[in-house]
């Protein structure tokens, strides 16, 4: 038997699978999908790699092929499906076979089971007794205690006798020793615990019940039907999803929930758990490589029905998938960042064209690419205008900080917000104050010379943060804030911009003694601190919470009357075509957050730029209105969806060679064709890790154009000496690097 390996190498030109002999000894063991270890090239370097198929002779000198090493220890092989997924994101966006096996594969290792240990009694209790009572004489307390739990107890877990009981191991040998009892050896795969909630009765609203009928009829035909559910922030689609879970398991089918956040997983657990029990779990990046590894297993097992998780939960080993729900579908971390640049979005519509599934899209505020496609008919759109309580939307005021500066306020809390927090604190309200930031505050200037302290690694500012401490975001180098400018001299050196944890320290100033919660990538860290934020929040020790992006997305707490966003207008400056699109949808998403319960919520937008429609749009919630000025534009500027665009990213140690190869490429795709390139330019942010970046742009009406542009460019670069650079293609780029 011979095996076709894809080798586990990023070079293009061995993006291709080479055969290898199946030894004997390994004969039966090795499948399609197996990780193997393999000689490669003149010098035979051990390589590793995917078993792409399985076949009975190969096409020349089978005296030459060259036998497979071994299995990888530990590793876990790629399901069938996965190929032909890998295979749709490699020619999809790019890179090689073997990236796109990597991102495909969810447990990229094994791991063992739980192992349980059971204490059983052995000895009738008569025999047990007489023990108990000589080592009573033998003042030997543990034995005692453990030989009477016996008694009472025919089985014991180890986990009791060595956590309540605290008895030795030595002890519990002496009892198996003398033949009093002995251990029975079980395992278990690993479960993440849920925090479940009650759960009331919720009867549909017609809106809710009409999408449910119809989505649930895609589901029981196997129509493979997409939908884009457009819903008001509250307007009940979570339980809209529960619903149609329900119908999907009902069926005997698997259901993929994705989340763009894992600090959403701890609400949306909850709810799913309420419902389904441990027929439901999650899967995300903090768990560990044992708890991935065995969610893969319980899913192939059939031993649950639903995944919870972002966008690496897509790739679960289920046997049958009827249903992928896509929540806050216009998230950008929906997009990999990483090559292969794939989105979430497009991959679940081909998983579910090869599965039969039904694909359910939902949002406040769907992405112009989702909005477009079901306002063209290509997808279906529903509408869910009203919030599921019955209580409106609620009120938004915008604030000018330009005006408030003007009337000598110059605190980072405007008049209106100040007064809104003062009366839900003395009500026993709770509050969100959001931040499009994180630090201690951003960077650091001299205000005499105007020099800003940057990283040596990366063209971009360092922070302060707490202790003095300058920290780039980028590459994370850390250095010790220095005392004069590194320029000019001057001891004037001051951070500018507030951060969440400065936001944080001037509202413990304003309010001694109220509990505040900061949420932010800084304190979300460590395993388990969303869920210890989010579910402290929600049970009412804290008065206010104070965070970046995480804290606005999907987030439900019904006592959340005021909701302030501090710089709202932060987003807008940043050099990206989605720039107004995602202000937008924060914004909306943030005045969301507040009176989600029975009681009326307000919203306080602080902005110098009151005028611009993503503004004024979120502050209205009229989601059609800004679709129209954002389509009219991206229609004038040729931008997606309007029309198609492929990044080509180019990386370097050295700037001069890097700028050279790029403008070496983009002649030789001009020649090649009259096709429409935007640079080659130096990135916006243009060295990152001691790497230079350079990026073209290529513009097309249809897909095929740019699928040729790109093969162009891998011919290329098969052929030029690229030394330590290399490439990355994003298709319909999220943002520009």
């Amino acid at each position: 038997m011979y095996a076709d390996v894809c080798i586990d190498v990023s070079i293009e030109k061995l993006d291709k699978p080479f055969s290898y002999r199946i030894p004997e000894r390994l004969s039966g063991t090795i499948c399609v999908g197996s990780r193997v270890r393999i000689p490669f090239g003149a010098g035979n370097t051990e390589k590793k790699g995917y078993v792409t198929a399985l076949r009975d002779e190969v096409a020349y000198d089978p005296d030459k092929v060259k036998d497979i090493l071994g299995l990888v220890e530990g590793s876990m092989g790629a399901e069938d499906r996965s190929f032909e997924i890998a295979g749709f994101i490699k020619n999809t966006y790019g890179g090689t076979l073997s990236q796109a096996l990597k991102a495909v594969i969810p447990a990229k290792a094994k791991a063992k089971p739980v192992e349980i240990k059971t204490l059983v009694r052995k000895m009738d209790k008569e025999q047990l007794l007489a023990l108990a009572a000589d080592a009573n004489r033998k003042k030997q307390t543990g034995k005692e205690n453990l030989i009477r739990a016996l008694i009472e107890n025919e089985r014991i877990p180890s986990t009791w006798i060595s956590g309540k009981l605290r008895v030795s191991g030595s002890t519990v040998n002496n009892l198996i020793k003398n033949g009093a009892a002995y251990y029975e050896t079980s395992s278990e795969y690993r479960k993440p615990t849920a925090a479940e909630i009650e759960r009331k009765n919720v009867s549909l609203n017609d809106e809710q019940a009409r999408i449910v009928d119809a989505i649930d009829a895609d589901i029981e035909e196997g129509g493979a039907g997409t939908f884009l559910i457009h819903g008001v922030t509250g307007s009940g689609k979570t339980e809209v999803y529960l619903r149609l879970a329900e119908k999907c398991v009902l069926l005997g089918r698997q259901v993929i929930f994705l989340i763009p956040e894992i600090a959403l997983t701890y609400q949306t657990l909850a709810r799913f758990y309420s419902k389904f029990g441990d027929r439901v779990s999650v899967f995300n990046s903090t768990m560990s490589v044992s708890e991935r590894y065995d969610q893969c297993e319980r899913a192939k097992n059939g031993d649950i029905d639903i995944i919870i998780g972002p966008r690496s939960a897509l790739f679960t080993p289920f046997p049958n998938i009827g249903l992928i729900i896509m929540d806050e579908e216009h998230e950008s971390s929906y997009k990999s960042e990483s090559t292969p640049k794939y989105h979430a979005r497009e991959v679940a519509k081909k998983l579910c064209e090869m599965t039969g599934a039904t694909f359910v899209m939902g949002s406040a505020t769907p992405s112009i690419e989702s909005y477009s496609a079901a306002i063209n008919g290509e997808i279906t759109l529903f509408k869910m205008n009203e919030r599921a309580t019955g209580t409106g939307l609620p009120q938004t005021k915008v604030v000018d900080l330009r005006a408030e500066l003007s009337d000598g306020n110059r605190s980072m809390f405007s008049r209106a917000l100040k007064t809104c927090m003062d009366e839900a604190l003395e009500k026993g309200e709770q509050i969100m104050l959001f931040l499009n930031r994180r630090g201690f505050s951003g960077q650091v200037s001299c205000r005499e010379c105007g020099k800003v302290i940057m990283c040596p690694h990366c063209e971009v500012p360092m922070s302060l943060h707490t202790g003095s401490k300058l920290v780039c975001h980028y590459c994370g180098e850390i250095t010790e804030k220095p005392a004069l400018c590194p320029s000019c001299g001057s001891k004037y050196l001051a951070a500018i911009k507030a951060g969440t944890e400065q936001v944080e320290e001037r509202v413990l100033k304003m309010y001694p003694g109220v509990r505040v919660l900061r949420m932010d990538k800084d304190t979300t860290a460590a395993k388990g601190s969303y869920d210890k934020i989010l579910s402290s929040f929600s049970n009412g020790e804290a008065q206010i919470l104070i965070g970046t992006q995480m804290i606005v997305k999907g987030h439900d707490f019904p006592n959340v009357t005021v909701v302030g966003i501090l710089a709202a207008d932060l987003s807008l400056g940043v050099p990206d075509y989605r720039a107004s699109e995602r202000t937008f949808q924060l914004l909306a998403q943030a005045c969301g957050r507040a009176g989600r319960g029975d009681k009326p919520g307000i919203s306080i937008i602080q902005t110098y730029q009151p005028e611009h429609y993503a503004v004024k749009c979120a502050a209205a919630q009229d989601y059609e209105a800004f679709y129209e000025e954002e389509i009219a534009y991206r229609e004038a500027a040729g931008y997606p969806p309007c029309m198609h665009m492929l990044c080509i990213q180019l990386f370097g140690p050295d700037q001069k060679k890097t700028a050279n190869l790029a403008h070496e490429l983009s002649d030789v795709i001009k020649s090649k064709g009259r096709f429409r390139l935007l640079g080659p330019a130096p990135a916006n942010i243009m060295k990152v890790k001691d790497y230079y970046r350079f990026v073209l742009y290529a513009k097309a009406t249809d897909l095929d154009t740019l699928f040729e542009i790109r093969s162009i460019s891998e011919e290329y670069f098969n052929e030029a000496d690229m030394g330590q650079m290399f490439v990355q293609f994003d298709q319909d780029p999220m943002n520009q690097i």
